[in-house]
């Protein structure tokens, strides 16, 4: 028996097959559509950050190191538009996609609406986890974005400014994480089954499982309204 070559397959966490040639047209797409959301978050200075979908869908759908890659590429093309400010993120970017991915693919996480729902809280936390202190050594506690008017407010209270901008940042991560992950759940829900059919997914199709990913977006912006009346 001959076997398959590797330069025509991936085989990610889960036992699933697929075609290298869907692995090489998904990997930049996703890519390109976190780049898309970085510039929007940019451009609207919205206390969300839409650059890890792309990361959630290739994590889910073709394996966490695969979404690894897309984080990374992420990252990197962003260093070339926006400043290199943005590579040390590329670390936020893996352990986001190495939750999503392990966690649908391994841990069944993604069986059902609360057992995702709750993925993504942990995502969000491990991301704040690894972002908080890239965000104080790295650039002092501000990068420029929405959150840092948060981060002084905490701050202007007696916090530390690790914690101030640990604050700040859950706050931000959960409402992005949480609209991240369902717009990527909405987004695989759409993609063929060829590539979906193995993914450990909640069994949801048609207005049902649009109705889980309105459920998603709503609490994840229930999180944004949140931060811009606390701001």
């Amino acid at each position: 028996m001959v076997s398959q070559p590797v330069a025509r397959s991936s085989r990610p966490a889960g036992g699933a097959v697929l075609p290298m040639t869907y692995v090489i047209t998904l990997v930049p797409v996703c890519a390109a559509l976190n780049i898309v959301g970085s510039y929007i978050h940019k451009a609207l200075n919205l206390p969300v950050y839409l650059d890890m979908i792309g990361t959630a869908i290739a994590a889910m759908v073709l394996g966490p190191w695969w979404g690894a890659l897309v984080g990374v590429i992420t990252n990197t093309g962003s260093a070339f538009l926006s400043g290199p400010q943005l590579l040390p993120f590329a670390l936020v970017n893996i352990t986001g996609a190495l939750l999503w991915g392990y966690g649908v693919r391994a841990w069944k996480l993604g069986s059902s609406f609360p057992r995702f729902f709750l993925l993504n809280l942990i995502v969000a936390l491990a991301c704040t986890l690894v972002a908080a202190p890239i965000i104080v050594l790295v650039f002092g506690g501000a990068t420029g974005v929405a959150s840092d008017a948060l981060t002084a407010s905490f701050v202007a209270m007696g916090n530390q400014l690790f914690v101030a901008v640990f604050s700040s940042n859950i706050l931000t991560s959960l409402a992005d994480k949480i609209i991240g992950g369902f717009l990527a759940l909405a987004v695989i829900e759409a993609l063929p089954p060829t590539l979906t059919s193995r993914v450990n997914l909640m069994k949801a199709t048609g207005m049902r499982s649009v109705l889980y990913a309105a459920g998603g977006v709503v609490i994840g912006v229930a999180f944004v309204i949140f931060f811009l009346l606390v701001k």
